[in-house]
């Protein structure tokens, strides 16, 4: 019984210094974090592209297709992690069910399974891990912290366990504002909960709806509300009219290809190799958002580890200073960002950029592991903030790239409910849909 005790305050203490339940690598000897389901077959070793699966998993489905948890520890010792699994509501708030009430097993589990960097300059350890089966859809961050000291948290990541218990349609437009119609998009949507209707008291406020685009959390629209309930049909229609559903189209993104250093990938200038070291010089860019929307396919902002090589971009990629070139006039009072996924659309010291007169332009340079990335430049520090339909936009992406409608991206919808008597939102449908998408 006192082992059991002590169980439970260990868990009770990491959970409360949680401070946080964003993406977010605290540990900067901690790189490449990827999250995943493993879905469909996979070549030895792993197939690259899996890591283009967004960490989202049917209810029905994690004993098929697994959450799977990657990251590299660049002190290259070996060290103990563990890893603990959070509950959280609708709006990423920690919620107050108990571990047993989400999870199937002892909700504390050491990562065991590594290995050593073969070949690399840069030497690191590589960590694999499989999140274990959830009791219920909803969101979920995953923490992982040092097993011998459980308040040094390493990192955290986001990731969603969903139940399609209810059905979603959407359909993508030009905004129907004239004034942004050739640089908006427009999400219309409709939920049906006729094989939900049992443990639906009030439609128009049971539900709670988000829509992300792009695989962004910080491209979120919230606090959505039905603009018609046709109750004998038991369907939603969000179509609303203060334009809360349109985002800006944005671009398409920029991408560079560094999988091999012995020649130049797509939209890499050169390469330096140095016997400490390897840079990489992403082709020098530009502002985009004074010239004519160019059609081309991207990652919608994610990115592929892998090595041309070895084909074993988890322990034979190496980590290379990649450096940023952007030809602009000096913004005052404004910080210029490289920005992806890699950082998890994160705007900090890690991807900034700083300008250098002797350019002509503003210049950053970021360790990232060998494989094929999209990125796009983003600003902060104008006056007043970039809002767009109820979005406050941290980074204005607009002054550099532009906004487009006919730019390809792609958008989810979900859908969160919290039963009666429940104390905790569930994640009850989930639905795709790429507009723009080439054929």
């Amino acid at each position: 019984m006192r082992r059991w005790v002590v169980f439970l305050l260990y868990g009770l203490s990491l959970t409360a210094s949680v401070a946080q339940t964003t993406d977010t690598i605290i540990d900067p000897k901690i790189a490449t974090v990827l999250l995943y389901p493993q879905v469909g077959s996979t070549v030895a070793g792993g197939s690259p592209a899996q890591a283009l699966n967004i960490p989202l998993v049917k209810l029905d489905d994690q004993a098929q297709s697994p959450l799977q948890l990657e990251f590299d520890d660049l002190t290259a010792n070996y060290r103990s992690f563990r890893s603990k699994i959070v509950h959280c509501n609708a709006g990423w708030v920690r919620s107050v069910l108990n571990d047993i009430e989400y999870t199937y097993e002892y909700n504390d589990v050491p990562i065991t399974d590594y290995q050593v960097s073969i070949g690399t300059k840069i030497p690191y350890y590589h960590y694999k891990y499989m999140v274990p089966r959830l009791k219920l859809p909803g969101n979920y961050v995953l923490v992982v912290y040092n097993e011998r000291n459980r308040n040094e948290i390493l990192f955290t990541r986001r990731f969603r366990v969903y139940a399609n218990l209810v059905s979603v349609e959407a359909a993508i437009r030009f905004s129907t504002d004239v004034s942004r119609q050739f640089n908006d998009q427009q999400v219309d949507l409709a939920i049906g909960y006729r094989a939900y209707q049992s443990q639906v008291t009030s439609p128009q406020d049971d539900f709670k709806v988000v829509i992300r685009q792009n695989y962004r959390d910080d491209r979120t629209v919230t606090d959505l509300h039905p603009t018609n309930v046709r109750s004998f049909d038991q369907v939603l229609e969000y179509r609303a009219i203060d334009l809360r559903n349109t985002f800006p189209g944005g671009n398409e993104y920029r991408f560079f290809d560094t999988r091999t250093v012995l020649s130049r990938g797509n939209y890499v200038e050169r390469v330096d190799r140095k016997a400490e070291k390897t840079t990489a010089y992403v082709q020098t860019d530009r502002p985009r958002s004074g010239i004519a929307y160019t059609q081309f396919d991207d990652f919608n902002g994610l990115y592929v580890i892998d090595h041309r090589e070895t084909g074993d971009g988890a322990t034979g990629a190496d980590y290379i200073e990649t450096v940023f070139t952007l030809l602009v006039d000096e913004l005052p009072n404004v910080d210029v960002y490289a920005n992806g996924a890699f950082n998890f659309w994160a705007l900090n010291s890690r991807n900034r950029l700083t300008y250098d007169p002797s350019i002509g332009g503003y210049q950053g340079r970021i360790w990232l592991k060998q494989g094929v990335y999209n990125y796009n430049y983003s600003v902060t520090g104008l006056a007043p903030p970039l809002t767009r339909s109820g979005i406050r936009l941290d980074g204005n992406e607009t002054l550099i790239e532009g906004d487009f409608s006919q730019t390809e991206n792609v958008y989810e919808v979900f859908v969160y409910n919290r039963l009666p008597a429940a104390r905790a939102d569930q994640l009850i449908g989930y639905y795709t849909i790429n507009f723009g998408q080439r054929k």
